[in-house]
């Protein structure tokens, strides 16, 4: 996969339309997104798409407040497009690292119920720290993300939330996913690297080391 390719933000309008007609999802995370489209010979090839995510504490384990760290939340780009994803994803990276001067860490899932196991994240030297085991709760008979929950109620429990909420909710174990983190600088990556496992599965593009270090 050889040609040049083109990154810029776009609207959430482009974004989403990346993910309606090539991401598995099929679905647009909620709240304040950062989409960048990306452009190859021919023409519009989908969105790698940032977001702040619905949990307050998305940063908390590692010192950082909400304007300190993102998530990766979707890489929803057409088949057969002409550059490796990782390049993709790298030129958003940087991208979005000169944008936002106090930005220190991304996260990004790898959803194992669709067989992915983030060997992107590993041919970019992101740091895998295990396994995540995501919870949904079903309020009036439909499934919320149980960070939603918490950002909407203030707990997930279900005893408060069958009291004031819904008295029928209940809680749904989901399939686990692998958790990335790349950080951008030294002192961050010296601090998440106290977490660091092997990696899951196989690299799915040798492209060498990459990191905001240098």
């Amino acid at each position: 996969m050889t040609g040049k390719v083109l990154l810029a933000a776009c609207s959430r309008e482009a974004a989403t339309h990346a993910v309606m007609k090539w991401h598995y999802s099929k679905a647009m995370p909620a709240g304040k997104i950062i989409g960048y489209g990306v452009w190859d010979d021919n023409g519009f090839a989908g969105s790698v798409i940032y977001g702040r995510g619905a949990n307050p504490r998305l940063g908390e384990r590692y010192g950082l407040d909400q304007v300190e760290v993102c998530e990766l939340v979707r890489v929803a780009l057409k088949p057969r497009h002409q550059f490796p994803t990782s390049q993709a994803v790298s030129m958003s990276l940087r991208q979005i690292r000169c944008e936002n001067p106090g930005l220190r860490l991304v996260l990004s899932y790898a959803d194992t119920k669709e067989k992915h196991h983030g060997g992107i994240y590993q041919a970019m030297n992101w740091v895998y720290v295990g396994e995540t085991f995501a919870q949904t709760v079903v309020l009036h008979g439909k499934r919320v993300h149980q960070r939603t929950v918490v950002s909407k109620y203030g707990t997930a429990k279900i005893e408060y939330l069958r009291k004031y909420v819904d008295p029928t909710a209940y809680r749904i174990m989901q399939e686990a996913k692998h958790k990335y983190l790349m950080p951008l600088d030294k002192q961050m990556r010296r601090r998440v690297m106290k977490d660091a496992k092997p990696y899951p599965g196989k690299v799915e593009e040798e492209l060498g080391v990459w990191s905001f270090d240098d």
